[in-house]
């Protein structure tokens, strides 16, 4: 198996939408109004299912986290430190909620943390070099 993409279930869909594709620079694949969204960041598929209509469609209910969440989080890459510090005043200028603002952590990373408007957590971090090459060891 391969990973395809991922989900959300989310309860307003054109708040989300434009949240993922304005603030964050996701490309939406399709209008608004349907019920399942696709959208793309970087080749990885972004699934918006809304709520009801996933429970419709599988005959389920589900129970949903109100508020801040931290079940998971989506992890965003940006070449500089200073381009976490720039990313990260854009998205809250922009609607979302700041939870942990910018710093350098021990280990090396200049990160973040965000919610989108319902309450998924977002990681925007930074090695302070090219995402080709954060993942190679020097040496």
């Amino acid at each position: 198996m391969r990973l395809d993409g991922f989900g959300l279930l989310v309860d307003d869909m054109g708040k989300m939408i434009r949240f993922y594709r304005d603030v964050l620079g996701f490309e939406i694949k399709e209008d608004e109004n349907t019920s399942n969204v696709y959208l793309v960041k970087d080749g990885t598929l972004f699934l918006l299912y809304g709520r009801k209509d996933f429970e419709k469609m599988t005959s389920r209910r589900y129970e949903y986290i109100k508020g801040l969440n931290g079940h998971f989080e989506i992890a965003l890459y940006v070449d500089t430190f200073e381009e976490v510090d720039e990313a990260y005043k854009r998205a809250v200028e922009n609607g979302a909620t700041s939870v942990l603002e910018p710093e350098l952590e021990p280990w090396g990373q200049r990160t973040c943390y965000i919610a989108d408007p319902e309450g998924n957590l977002i990681e925007i971090g930074s090695w302070n070099k090219p995402y080709e090459t954060k993942d190679l060891t020097e040496g």
